[in-house]
């Protein structure tokens, strides 16, 4: 029997915490965010051992599945007295805005943007099963295995399931601040299977109370842990006098998910069907569309055909319901579809039929490297092994993107160092902790590239200006795309700063932030700004070349982390800000980089940091440096008219 099983069953009774529980999704959204806020500004984080910055492996604060009804029904976690509300960030609604598809340009800096409507939305569920989880990551402390597994393509990511085949799993909470920063609602796992899963299955359903009272408690996890919901998963049989009760489950969770978790969604697995008997129908159709009805949507299973498929878009029409609620699953093992470095094609028939897709196990590019040779279980990590692993989950996710939608960052004041959430050592402003050891902590990832990085650049840990790595450049013969934003400039004043090292004089070696930006409302017409060390502004239609400011400007203008004082820096970095203002409103659509060096050059180049806000008129006209440039895009028709193809290649 587990140590939580032997917990004493006076836990049952009412706690403060379930009173304080009892209140709508709106009141609870709002008094997390203002919770994570204080404990984000130096509040004691850990209250077993009264430190700021827990390492000491309080057991209370690990992650945990339960493993029965007893557990689950009184809430018999280590953790269940804890406020954990000052420890996760509340899930972010702003900082992304609508998906666009990039089809395959996603990393040019180009015009190209298809936009997702009601009748070509797909939307994208990822399923992290790796190793039964529960690994390094159920810690909320930092672990020191720096190479453990890392997800980073947020911005095409709907919905994010931590999947386990306990009982009931619950996600920990360096995946929910992970994904939460980026806008991501997470869901935890509701499964039964095996003889063990269906007797907790059959002891809920043997009563319209038992129904309600697991509704309930599933309810309470979600706020008490804040994630959002719930991936039904029921792999066994049902007594066929019991179906009544599971359809009333099924309809009672999502109702109570909607109206009691900040955003909460549920959704169904195909296997049970309107029988009770475990059939996977790898298809909506008659059998199965009862439980499609009374969730947010169905996770089809992975051994579908092109007749799954056409009898899947028969019902939907039936149903008169969004394809885009069928969610077609491919299980990157390989099982039954095409996977692995083939998934693309899989994803490619999901995507002509406009179903959206339920990805499994994308943890394939780091579980399968074990076959060739690399230690994957190493306690300390391995940086061979990191390294392998990033190019070939980089690979594996560009490959995959052209069928995707991909969501901009729309929030300004907008900062990133592009720490993954664990590094070989922790820098600050391009130096290095002399005491900071390895860590893994995924509540420590900055915001992420909306597109994959392969063949552009890569994440290196041997040097960063902030966090645990960098993005170290290779290729330098074109400009790529870092970043699909959406960014207001309302008054048309932009401050960008940012971080880099060259590693070699700056003679012929050029590192410029490549901004395209447009006037609201006109598609067509576009601007790049080409933020680099020119010793002067060039300012021609559709192209302007900016260089940085001299001056410091005042603290409460820059971001803490990017001082523009050179000598507090370490070796070779270096802060540049850039401020240019435009004769009317502007917005900012894509960021990236065009970095340039000599043909007989080996010099490495690295892009540490960057910010980016919208500045107020008071503030442009209270700064009194001459190298601030203003742009009169509007007056002059300095605006270019350019094609979905045609890029920023200077």
């Amino acid at each position: 029997m587990s140590e939580q099983s032997e917990t004493d069953n006076s836990l049952a009774v009412e706690t403060p915490l379930e009173h304080e529980l009892a209140v709508n999704a709106d009141e609870l959204d709002q008094k997390a965010g203002n919770d994570y806020d204080a404990l984000s500004a130096g509040e004691q984080l850990c209250d077993f051992c009264a430190t700021k910055c827990c390492t000491c492996g309080c057991p209370q604060l690990e992650a945990e599945p339960l493993r029965d009804n007893a557990q689950l029904w009184s809430l018999q976690v280590r953790s269940r007295d804890i406020d954990w509300r000052r420890y996760v960030r509340p899930l972010d609604t702003e900082v992304r805005g609508d998906p666009v598809y990039l089809d395959r340009q996603s990393d040019f800096m180009s015009s190209h943007r298809r936009d997702v409507n009601a009748n070509n939305r797909r939307e994208l569920l990822v399923c992290h099963d790796m190793m039964g989880n529960y690994l390094a990551d159920r810690h909320y402390q930092s672990s020191a295995k720096f190479d453990d597994y890392r997800f980073v393509h947020w911005s095409a990511v709907d919905y994010f399931c931590y999947f386990s085949h306990q009982y009931v799993t619950i996600p920990p909470s360096g995946w929910l601040n992970a994904a939460h920063r980026h806008g991501v609602p997470v869901l935890g796992t509701y499964i039964v299977e095996s003889d063990a899963g269906s007797r907790h299955l059959h002891e809920v359903l043997s009563s319209v109370e038992n129904v309600r009272r697991t509704v309930s408690a599933l309810t309470r996890l979600c706020q008490h842990f804040h994630f959002e919901g719930w991936l039904v998963n029921v792999e066994c049989s049902v007594r066929a006098d019991c179906m009544p009760n599971l359809y009333l489950f099924v309809d009672e969770l999502r109702r109570a998910t909607e109206t009691q978790v900040p955003h909460g969604r549920v959704f169904w697995y195909d296997s049970v069907i309107d029988s009770g008997t475990l059939s996977w129908q790898n298809e909506l159709n008659e059998r199965n569309v009862q439980f499609f009805r009374m969730s947010h949507g169905t996770l089809i299973n992975y051994t579908w055909n092109e007749n799954s498929l056409k009898s899947s878009e028969a019902t939907v029409r039936r149903e008169n319901a969004a394809a885009h609620r069928v969610f077609q699953g491919l299980d990157v093992f390989g099982r039954g579809q095409v996977g692995r470095f083939q998934s693309a094609q899989t994803l490619a028939r999901i995507a002509r039929r406009g179903f959206s897709a339920g990805i499994f196990a994308p943890a394939w590019c780091y579980e399968s490297l074990q076959q060739y040779g690399y230690d994957i279980r190493n306690d300390n990590g391995d940086e061979a092994f990191n390294d392998a692993f990033l190019a070939r989950n980089e690979k594996w996710w560009s490959s995959l993107w052209e069928h995707l939608a991909t969501h901009p960052y729309r929030q300004l004041p907008f900062y990133t160092d592009f720490c993954v959430g664990s590094g070989r050592g922790s820098f600050e402003c391009g130096a290095r902790d002399a005491t900071a050891r390895s860590f893994f902590n995924l509540s420590r990832q900055a915001l992420q590239p909306s597109v994959p990085l392969s063949g552009n650049a890569e994440h290196c840990f041997t040097t960063a200006y902030a966090g645990g790595c960098a993005l170290r450049i290779l290729n330098f013969e074109r400009a790529f795309r870092l970043f699909l934003t959406d960014f207001p400039l309302p008054l048309g004043v932009l401050l960008l700063g940012y971080a880099y090292r060259v590693d070699a004089p700056e003679g012929d070696h050029h590192f410029d932030v490549v901004v395209r930006c447009r006037p609201p409302g006109r598609r067509s017409q576009h601007m790049y700004l080409f933020c680099g060390g020119y010793t002067s502004h060039i300012v021609t239609p559709g192209r302007s070349y900016i260089s940085p400011l001299g001056a410091a400007l005042p603290s409460n203008l820059i971001h803490e982390q990017l001082p523009s004082e050179l000598g507090t820096l370490g070796v070779n970095w270096r802060v540049r800000y850039h401020l240019v203002s435009f004769d009317g409103p502007v917005t900012l659509l894509d960021i990236g980089l065009k970095c340039r060096r000599p043909q007989s050059s080996t010099a490495d180049a690295y892009f540490g940091a960057i910010y980016v806000q919208s500045l107020q008129l008071a503030d442009w006209n209270s700064l009194r440096v001459s190298d601030k440039l203003h742009i009169a895009a509007y007056k002059e028709q300095l605006w270019t008219e350019q094609t979905a193809t045609s890029s920023a290649r200077q």
